[in-house]
């Protein structure tokens, strides 16, 4: 396709020579004299590029700016101004225009930012359709949940995707908190890159340069450049997985970027600014860790302006059996040789009736084990794990050992509830349906 350039300025000969500029170069380029005349072109969606001059007696440059991108807020618009007026073409620049050009000016100068102009469109348009594909993965839709606790994730991630505050994600290990930072990022509709790190699988001096790069020399091995992850994420969304386990040292440097919006490459002498919302998940409890003298205050006040707490698989028994049919999509898709289509009733019985203590991540594993395994188009409850297929009942309790007295039971549950839920007393007491009040008496024998 041939793109079309509309150049307008009241001194008809002037925009009809750039017009036959253009054209020797390709364009279908057409030239008019009123503002009017352009607008209603524009509206009739026969311009690719709108190149403009701003002093027009019907209707200027400027206001015809306003209505072009109103009507088509992705067309380009081009502005041309004498040398006195350049302060009406940064007025037209703050508003949306694409560029302006300086009267006199040749034909090969427009020719570049018309050039530049549509392969930027282009590129836009492009980056829309790969979000509509990818969409299902990065949205809400990826998000599987009908039960009340679900829903309650489910509005808040709704609420917070459209603002740029940092987000504190906390859960058990394998809820999903990748799942709900990505949802995130997908609604927000923030043109950069998602980019994640689990800050506990790198050490200190590799984990920062990891963040925010380094400059060759700036230690032993930098032998080039490293553009950071933050500077990566410009314009998008960094998520900082396990960031319990990021050292005190580093936090600090953290607190940093979210205080200034600017990072400083390792080595580097100056710093460069960033725009890039912060997500950060863990399964630990913060607070406690503030206690430990492990966590910085000042940084959970920074990271938690919106906290969401996933919750665990058996907190939303309902879900199962939609998490179940959502991981037998994505199995059969990966491994469509086999013969796999559902569960038997007594097998997806089976599986909600397991605790899945590895949350949504398990069940996407046992899910696809048994697809890949799977002998006919129904998986039935023989071929699910031996663990799952032999475990019992989620209501059920299996007691072993010698009988002990009620009150260190009691310690002794109240001890490995805490420790299972990450050390979150709060959640630990709801959970146990006592106060908080309750637990600490349940656990003040253990001191």
């Amino acid at each position: 396709m041939t793109e079309r350039v509309l150049v307008v300025d009241d001194k008809l000969a002037l925009a009809e020579t750039l017009a036959d500029g253009l054209c020797d170069r390709g364009y279908a380029a057409t030239a008019v004299a009123t503002g009017e005349a352009a607008l209603s072109a524009v509206r009739a969606g026969r311009v690719d590029v709108l190149v403009t001059d701003l002093r027009m007696p019907d209707l200027d440059g400027l206001a015809l700016l306003d209505a072009t991108l109103a009507a088509a807020p992705e067309l380009p618009v081009i502005v041309m101004t004498a040398y006195g007026a350049i302060d009406s073409a940064v007025d037209a620049i703050r508003k949306g225009a694409y560029h302006y050009l300086t009267k006199p000016f040749k034909v090969e100068e427009l020719l570049v930012f018309v050039e530049r102009a549509i392969a930027e469109r282009a590129l836009r348009r492009e980056t829309a359709e790969l979000r509509k594909t990818l969409g299902e993965r990065f949205s809400l839709a990826g998000l599987v949940g009908r039960s009340p606790a679900m829903q309650s994730v489910l509005a808040l991630v709704e609420r917070v995707a459209a603002s740029a505050v940092p987000v504190l994600l906390t859960g058990e290990t394998g809820v999903g908190k990748g799942a709900v930072a990505r949802a995130i990022h997908g609604e927000s509709k923030r043109a950069g890159r998602f980019v994640a790190i689990n800050c506990a699988a790198l050490p200190d001096q590799l984990l920062e340069s990891e963040l925010f790069g380094h400059v060759r020399g700036a230690f032993t091995g930098a032998t080039a450049d490293r553009v950071g992850l933050f500077a990566e994420a410009d314009g998008g969304t960094v998520l900082l997985d396990e960031i319990a386990e990021m050292s005190p040292a580093l936090q600090a440097k953290l607190l940093h970027v979210l205080e200034t919006g600017t990072v400083r490459p390792l080595g580097a002498a100056k710093e460069r600014a960033v725009d890039a919302r912060v997500i950060a998940a863990t399964h630990r409890d913060l607070r406690r860790r503030i206690g430990e003298g492990t966590f910085r205050e000042d940084l959970l006040y920074r990271l938690e302006v919106v906290a969401i707490e996933i919750p665990a698989v058996r907190a939303r028994g309902d879900d199962v059996p939609l998490l179940v049919d959502h991981f037998l999509a994505e199995a059969r898709q990966r491994h469509p040789s086999s013969p796999a289509t559902a569960f038997s009733r007594e097998a997806l019985a089976r599986l909600c009736d397991y605790r899945w203590p590895g949350n949504v991540r398990e069940i996407a594993h046992v899910v696809e084990r048994c697809v890949l395994l799977a002998n006919a188009s129904e998986i039935v409850e023989s071929e699910l794990p031996e663990h799952v297929r032999d475990a019992p009942p989620a209501g059920d309790a299996t007691f072993t050992g010698p009988v002990i007295p009620v009150r260190e039971l009691q310690r002794r549950y109240a001890r490995w509830a805490l420790d299972q839920l990450g050390g979150q007393k709060g959640r630990t007491a709801a959970e146990l349906e006592v106060d908080v009040k309750t637990l600490n008496r349940w656990l003040a024998d253990e001191d």
